[in-house]
């Protein structure tokens, strides 16, 4: 049988450990003997191979500190997220090769999990799923849009430098080196836009790059009773309700909640209220003139669904964004979703059928996409064809045996 490692730097924290997760449990579904490695556990899942005493828990919470002390020489940098990984003394490249799976799937291995050099150790073939641009950029993340990455990078717009030769350049430097010693590399687009767009960089010119999504649940993720999911989180039965939601929605700039806010103000006069989960709860004097629910970080996926089922619309405003888990659960649950036309949100939202696709960074055009979905005639078939769509395109069993075949291939 074949054995398939996926690493992580976490198991269900963040969009990527969370889908990694997913990828994971689909295969197990699938009869493929699949394990996890990751540094920061949070599920008692036997299959998954985390910290095992608590010297080494303690390293995974410190080792994403240590990993970004010399971006404090970068005072001026943007709220864009900036992964070194330098550290030395990483075990991880060691703990794979004695696991000897037969193809290793990384995901994001960001907070300092490991050493660029130690990549280049592991003795079975790898699968890079890309979340973000990090794999083919100096470091950032995402990179505000100054596309650097097709030139070396250099002058980093997210470090806020203005040098050639900073630590973007340094580290891009770095991966031109170690990537063209890893013998069998296959990189993985989660969305179309980042397919293309790592094609475009200099890094992976002789290596294999494709397209292929993130896989959800659709027995899990799927539209609950509406009154009483509004019951549960204490939201209005008379009022249509607009959610918003994101890890640091309202602090990171990439999250969009400045162009939101612009949108609502503008909105017209339609009886609803706004919900926001997962961000820093506002101060009194907020933008926009909506009644306003905070309901904090949601820990339990059932908890999630029922949020879903109780919006009538989910808006993602997202300057750049992957292949977003927020707009796929959403879909699954029959709520129709607005966001920028950005990205990966084209492969998920197809606009006026499942949603709206606003012109990017135009908050009238996002206000135009929330009045449309509001206000819509046909409501009921758009909740219908969003959860159409995800199971078209991106149910569990559906993209693991995509994932499978291509395992196989890689063997061949």
């Amino acid at each position: 049988m074949m054995k398939v490692l996926i690493v992580s730097a976490t198991d269900i924290e963040g969009g990527a450990g969370r889908a990694a997760y997913r990828l994971h449990q689909s295969l197990l579904e699938s009869s493929i003997n699949s394990i996890m490695l990751v540094q920061r556990k949070k599920t008692k899942d036997q299959s998954i191979y985390g910290p095992n005493n608590l010297l080494q828990k303690l390293i995974g919470i410190l080792r994403p500190h240590l990993d970004n002390v010399p971006l404090k020489l970068y005072r001026k940098r943007s709220g864009s997220m900036f992964s070194i990984l330098w550290l030395p003394f990483s075990s991880v490249a060691k703990k794979i090769n004695l696991l000897n799976p037969d193809i290793v799937h990384i995901h994001w291995i960001g907070s300092g999990m490991l050493n660029l050099k130690d990549i280049a150790k592991i003795k079975a073939p790898i699968v890079w799923s890309m979340h973000d641009m990090w794999l083919f950029t100096g470091g950032c993340h995402y990179d505000d849009g100054c596309e650097g990455y097709k030139t070396a990078c250099g002058n980093c717009k997210v470090l806020g430098s203005t040098k050639e030769n900073d630590l973007s350049k340094k580290i891009f430097k770095r991966k031109e080196q170690i990537f063209p010693t890893i013998d069998n590399l296959t990189l993985v687009g989660l969305s179309k836009w980042l397919e293309k767009s790592s094609k475009e960089s200099q890094l992976f010119k002789p290596n294999k790059i494709i397209n292929l999504p993130n896989p959800i649940n659709i027995n899990f993720f799927k539209p609950r009773d509406s009154i009483q999911a509004r019951k549960q989180w204490g939201l209005p039965l008379d009022k249509q309700l607009i959610l918003f939601g994101a890890m640091g929605a309202t602090s990171d700039p990439r999250k969009g909640y400045r162009e939101l806010s612009i949108a609502l103000k503008k909105l017209d006069k339609i009886d609803c209220e706004f919900v926001i989960f997962g961000g820093e709860k506002l101060e009194k004097n907020q933008p926009f003139s909506f009644k306003t629910h905070f309901v904090g970080k949601i820990h339990s996926d059932i908890n999630l669904v029922n949020l879903y089922s109780a919006v009538d619309v989910t808006i993602v405003p997202s300057l750049q964004e992957n292949l977003s888990n927020l707009i796929m659960e959403s879909l699954a649950c029959a709520t129709p979703v607005v966001g920028f036309d950005v990205g990966g949100n084209s492969d998920m939202i197809e606009h006026k059928k499942n949603g709206y696709l606003a012109k990017p960074y135009e908050s009238d055009s996002l206000r135009l996409g929330i009045e449309w979905v509001l206000k819509s005639k046909n409501y009921n078939q758009l909740c219908q064809n969003s959860r159409d769509k995800v199971i078209r395109e991106f149910e569990s069993k559906t993209v693991s045996k995509k994932y499978i075949e291509l395992y196989k291939d890689i063997l061949k």
